[in-house]
């Protein structure tokens, strides 16, 4: 008796828990990524969910890259992004909000633990994606896009069609083919940022790493002007 009343009683607070505000974000997103992820074992669903052939106007990849999520698959990131954030909000639950009488109040201070929570993760889950890059350069070999936004050093000089080679900065011994445009040629030794895949050619297009995050940086200066804009 004493124990059906014990397992009741931390079957509520499991569930008090779950469904408090903002572990409740979280209590529906989890069983999302565990069911995308059983459906990838399955190969019912891609592995390269929310990649694209070109980091051009493919927000949530670049946003990624700049986040410091390059070489290993968005869905992967996403995941690890996701359950460390999880694991914050919990804490975060567990240790204050839950003994405090906040009311109304708890929304919006729930919003505000989302977003550390998530700022917190960030880093760490980019440092613990990029510390499994190389495994994911050597088992998924059929995942190209994967490698958008790695920083690639060029090999040898383009032949006359603009072919050429490359390894990646971080794992020299995975190497990639290029294939350079007149207006964007790749040369030995140079360091450049994959930005396209072209499936017909197994080959990448590739860009100057300075100018990428010259881009960036300009890009990024472009929608904080436009934000201030929209508010004056």
């Amino acid at each position: 008796m004493a124990k059906h009343y014990r397992e009741e009683v931390a079957m509520q607070f499991i569930v008090e828990i779950a469904l408090s505000f903002p572990v409740v974000v979280f209590s529906v997103l989890m069983p999302l990524v565990l069911l995308y992820w059983v459906l990838v074992a399955l190969r019912l669903v891609p592995l390269e969910l929310f990649e694209h052939d070109s980091l051009k106007g493919d927000y949530l990849s670049s946003s990624l890259v700049a986040l410091g999520f390059a070489g290993v698959p968005a869905s992967f990131s996403l995941s690890v992004l996701l359950l460390l954030a999880a694991a914050i909000t919990l804490a975060v639950e567990l240790l204050g909000l839950r003994w405090l009488d906040l009311g109304f109040f708890r929304v919006p201070l729930g919003v505000v633990v989302l977003w550390g929570a998530f700022a917190i993760a960030s880093p760490l889950a980019a440092a613990l994606c990029g510390s499994m890059r190389r495994w994911f350069h050597r088992h998924l070999l059929g995942h190209q896009r994967c490698l958008l936004g790695e920083h690639v050093e060029v090999l040898a000089e383009p032949d006359g069609e603009g072919w050429t080679r490359a390894t990646l900065v971080d794992d020299p011994q995975h190497e990639v083919r290029l294939h350079g445009k007149a207006d964007s040629m790749p040369h030995v030794g140079e360091h450049r940022v994959l930005v396209k895949y072209v499936a017909e050619e197994g080959a990448y297009r590739s860009v100057d790493a300075t100018e990428f995050r010259e881009a960036r940086s300009h890009l990024h200066r472009l929608r904080l002007g436009g934000g201030r804009s929209a508010t004056v």
